[in-house]
């Protein structure tokens, strides 16, 4: 009895062996298989690119105006602070800014302290720094609202940018030349290396954002009003896109 249980259970290790070799044998095969694969299918890829250009003149400027100040308490900062915003607000109103065009983006009330090396950390009183963006529709009011705004109290002046107001249209114009740039890349390649193009498996798309112009701080507080002449410029919006084909 003894000697047919040993002579099961060896029949039985060698039948698992043989398993687990086959399992081990198919696996490889498939690493194998797959590998190959994709070598050959990458192999098989043919990729090129096109840029599309769209040259526009901006049609809508947006400027970051603030005001920081500082004092002993709270109920003066905040008087101070609030009175020259609703100067500097009243006063591009009256050059014609819509009101929905005027947004607040900012109101920060902290401490301020200074650092001494006898005291340490000393409270000196609180900061406020209150900031509006403003989207100016007509350029010939650029400077008005500059100068407006610094003469009633704005000392944080930047990131004046100009931007268009509906761009899709502008970029799906310089997408189309992109795309037809691409395949006469593609046609002009596939020709003189003997290639043949097969169907197209990916199109990649790439937007350059426009490059803003900005304005440094502190230039608030001056009693003579300096219009600046601002210059909008012109926009280049570039689209790039990159095709992928089969190689028949």
């Amino acid at each position: 009895m003894e000697e047919q249980t040993i002579k099961f259970l060896d029949k039985l290790f060698k039948l698992l062996i043989i398993l687990v070799a086959g399992i081990l044998l198919f696996l490889a095969s498939q690493i194998i298989f797959q590998s190959k694969l994709l070598e050959q299918q990458s192999g098989n890829q043919f990729t090129v690119s096109g840029q599309g250009r769209v040259y526009v003149k901006p049609d809508v400027a947006i400027v970051n105006l603030g005001v920081k100040t500082e004092a002993s308490t709270v109920d003066q900062v905040t008087k101070n602070n609030t009175e020259k915003i609703n100067a500097i607000i009243q006063a591009i109103k009256d050059l014609g800014i819509d009101e929905k065009d005027i947004q607040t983006t900012n109101y920060n009330l902290s401490p301020l302290y200074n650092w001494t090396e006898v005291n340490g950390r000393v409270f000196e009183g609180y900061v406020l720094n209150q900031n509006i963006s403003v989207k100016i529709k007509d350029f010939t009011k650029i400077g008005d609202v500059l100068a407006q705004s610094t003469s009633k109290g704005a000392n944080q002046v930047d990131n004046l940018q100009f931007t268009i107001d509906n761009p899709e249209e502008l970029r799906n114009q310089a997408k189309a030349k992109a795309i037809e740039q691409a395949k006469a890349n593609a046609e002009s390649l596939a020709k003189a290396s003997g290639i043949r193009l097969g169907e197209l498996i990916n199109i990649y798309e790439t937007y350059d954002s426009p490059v803003s112009y900005k304005m440094a701080e502190g230039m608030g507080g001056s009693d003579m009003i300096i219009t600046p002449n601002i210059q909008p410029g012109q926009q280049e919006i570039v689209v790039t896109i990159n095709l992928t084909y089969r190689i028949k």
